[in-house]
């Protein structure tokens, strides 16, 4: 025996990973808490932007941020897709299309307004004839995010807030209809609300 991890997880050897070991195989759980195990984990967002907040997006799905690594698959179509992310600024013209998109997703579906333009009109809420001050006005919002235009880390934050209201819907059937705001440090990066619902984060164990 060495004190080599890798040479002493090789076949034959007596010691194992752990994870390894049988009673470690077996997981006892609800199946409402499996399919909102599956379903928090596994958000479909349209591929969907329609303004400078559209590159923030993207950025978030590159290779520094990842989010296929949350298990949120981008997708061309409504019908595939259960997240829209409202990524920019909506003209009233463009209001009516999103709405459409919007019926066409499946159930249950979930709306994300990513900046000021499409929380409120952004700059453009006072002297634009044009622009929609605030995309609540057509479809549901469940998550705002703030800024002019918010930072990938504020996206994920805003993710991980949506996951426990989708965690909460699945099991326990109920749909939250007051928006959540991510504002600064209620969202730790990385990290999920208390399982009460509290809207902090929970305090570290010593």
């Amino acid at each position: 025996m060495t004190d080599d991890p890798m040479m002493n997880a090789l076949p034959g050897s007596t010691k194992q990973k752990a994870g390894n070991q049988l009673d470690e195989q077996i997981h006892l759980t609800a199946v409402d808490e499996f399919l909102a195990w599956g379903k928090e984990n596994s958000l479909f967002y349209l591929l969907f932007a329609t303004a400078c907040c559209g590159i923030e997006l993207m950025q978030a799905g590159g290779p520094r941020y990842d989010l296929d690594r949350l298990g949120m698959i981008p997708r061309a179509t409504p019908r595939q897709s259960d997240l829209m992310i409202i990524a920019g600024t909506i003209t009233h013209k463009m209001a009516e299309r999103v709405r459409l998109i919007y019926q066409q997703m499946t159930e249950p579906r979930w709306v994300v307004s990513m900046g000021s333009c499409a929380n409120s009109g952004g700059p453009f809420s006072k002297w634009s004839y044009s622009v929609l001050n605030g995309i609540d006005k057509y479809i549901p919002v469940d998550i705002y995010i703030p800024g002019c235009p918010p930072r990938p880390e504020a996206l994920i934050d805003g993710v991980y807030a949506l996951r426990e209201r989708v965690r909460r819907y699945r099991t326990l059937g109920v749909r939250e209809t007051v928006p959540h705001i991510v504002a600064s440090a209620d969202a730790a990066f990385g990290c999920h609300f208390g399982k009460g619902g509290s809207k902090q984060p929970e305090e570290p164990k010593a």
